[in-house]
């Protein structure tokens, strides 16, 4: 008999909330930290370049979890003890950061080369460049990968369990252990998932179109 009932429900719904804030936080702070790293990637300086490079391929190339664990009991160990919800905030900006910067690196190279030289015509620097000629373009380009990769960011929030947060898959674990009906549990916790999903999928699908449209 399946004895998940509407306070089961509540508290699934208040752990959203939860996941829903740390996945704000993770691309807020992975914005502002992979907007610099995208023009350290495209600079004529080859020393940033290579720093932006190789933060990117550590990052990419290391699981989220070990990162979690890394933020939260590495850090314990060095005697700074995180909060979950910071060590976890932390660690999905740096996760973020890392792959919003090489989505926006590959915007940003996309912007066709006649509009650098236009720019250089017009005896623009190379801020002036970034700021009134390729950023504007190279962020219409962002748009649909970028709220594409948000759906990759909602539902690697549910790694942040194994440090002691509880956000939505958390909040299912702990659900079940009360009632002991997984299935009926965690439906209710990928139908949640679902909506939060699914428009971020429809979005970045419906800009994809428009963008290709207006090429």
């Amino acid at each position: 008999m399946i004895q998940l009932s509407a306070n089961h429900l509540l508290y699934l719904v208040e752990a959203a909330r939860w996941t829903i804030l740390l996945s704000l936080i993770a691309f807020v702070g992975g914005a502002l930290v992979g907007l610099p790293l995208s023009l350290m990637r495209v600079s004529t300086v080859r020393l940033l370049r290579s720093l932006a490079s190789g933060y990117i391929q550590v990052i990419q190339g290391t699981p989220l979890l070990i990162v979690l664990f890394l933020s939260y009991f590495g850090l314990g160990i060095l005697g700074y003890k995180l909060v979950p919800l910071v060590a976890a905030g932390v660690s999905l900006t740096l996760y973020a950061a890392a792959f919003l910067g090489e989505i926006w690196r590959g915007c940003i190279e996309s912007v066709p080369k006649t509009q650098w030289e236009a720019s250089d015509c017009l005896g623009l620097d190379r801020v002036q460049q970034y700021a009134y000629v390729i950023l504007p373009q190279a962020m219409r380009l962002a748009i649909p990968p970028t709220v594409g990769f948000m759906v990759q960011i909602v539902k690697n929030t549910s790694l942040a369990s194994v440090i002691g947060f509880v956000e939505l898959s958390r909040a299912g674990q702990i659900v079940n252990n009360s009632t002991f009906e997984p299935f009926a549990i965690f439906a209710a916790v990928g139908a949640i998932y679902f909506v939060l999903c699914y428009p971020l999928s429809l979005a970045a699908r419906t800009l994809e179109r428009k963008a290709h449209a207006g090429r």
